[in-house]
Parts: C-alpha cells; structure tokens; sequence
C-alpha cells in the first residue's frame, strides 16, 4: 500500500494497537498495513503475553518524559518487564509473522468454507484476529452451542463471531476448533427447525 503521510493533518497522530498490536494482525503492528507513522502508540494486552502489561510508546519529537520520569504504584514492575521483553523477542524471531499468517490463512479458508456451506456471511479481519457474520443464524446461540462444545468464541453482536486465537496456534488446533465451531452451527440449525 502507498505510504500514506498524516503528519500533514495531524501534528501528533496517536494509534491505538492495544487490540490489535503485537503481532495480533500478522504483522507487528495493525498501522504497518496502511504505511502510517505514528509519534504515539498505545499498547496493552499483547505486550504480556497473558500477563497484565501495557504500554505507551512515543517518538523523541512528543515525549514529554525522560528516562525515569514516569513513576506510579504499578510502573516498572521487574516480572512484567521481563514477560513483555520474552514476548517481544518471540514475536520478532524469524518466521513468527509468517507463520501467524498461515495459520490466518487456515481459518480464513475454513471459516470461509463453513460459511459457503451453511449460508453464514463473509469472513473479515487480518491475522489471528477475524470476524465471521453469522448470516441468518444467531451469532449468541452459535457462541452458548459452541461453549456447550469445549469451545470459547466470542459473539460481540448479534450477527458477528469473533475469533481470536493464541498467535501460537497450531494447524491441528485450527482443524479442531473449526470441526467444534462446525459441530454448533449444526445444532443452531437443527433447533431452528425443530421450531
């Protein structure tokens, strides 16, 4: 994509990557697909790797801190540094990325063809971190079905799946998780038409 300048409308544009960062999007960050420099990111959530961590993360040109500066009850914890520097160093080893996306790829293709098969809506998202439309089924009742089944996915609307996945998802787990997500989707429809 063109390397696209916000500098020119904003003096300092911030990103919020807390969702979407480190890694969650199969790329580091969530702006690196859309050629932005930022000169503040919020990070959270990523950083820990399952541990409590957070992060803001500013160009020399907007920091109003230096080193030592920022202090709080929480700040600087040894522990979570140190998970956040392990995290890191894993996310930005050779071949983490890559293979991020192919496991994206994997459930892209499968969620697409699960939606083909049962009349469910389009696939969006990037990475590890997609979205399915349930089309005319229940996105709440696929979610309880799936949960009955061993499997946790999210139906932040009515009409919507969220998956989110471990970045160290493996291709057997993918299988498996979408066999289970299959197996609810069945049991929607067969208690839609035993109405």
């Amino acid at each position: 994509m063109p390397k696209t300048n916000f500098r020119k409308n904003s003096d300092s544009p911030v990103i919020d990557e807390i969702q979407t960062g480190i890694a969650r999007t199969g790329q580091l960050f969530a702006f690196n697909y859309y050629g932005i420099e930022p000169d503040i990111i919020t990070l959270g959530k990523g950083p820990g790797g399952g541990v409590p961590l957070a992060a803001l993360v500013a160009t020399h040109a907007v920091s109003c801190f230096e080193p030592g500066d920022q202090g709080g009850t929480f700040n600087g914890n040894p522990v979570m540094c140190a998970a956040g520097c392990a995290v890191f160093e894993a996310v930005t080893s050779t071949q983490f990325l890559a293979t991020v996306e192919q496991c994206s790829a994997q459930l892209v293709d499968a969620l697409e063809g699960l939606a083909k098969k049962y009349g469910l809506g389009g696939v969006r998202g990037r990475g590890l971190l997609l979205a399915l439309d349930s089309g005319p089924l229940s996105a709440v009742e696929i979610a309880a079905a799936a949960f009955e089944g061993g499997l946790l996915v999210n139906a932040p609307r009515t009409d919507t799946l969220r998956f989110m996945p471990p970045l160290n998802v493996s291709a057997q787990e993918i299988g498996e998780m979408v066999a289970r997500l299959e197996r609810a989707v069945e049991q929607v429809i067969r208690e839609r038409e035993g109405e």
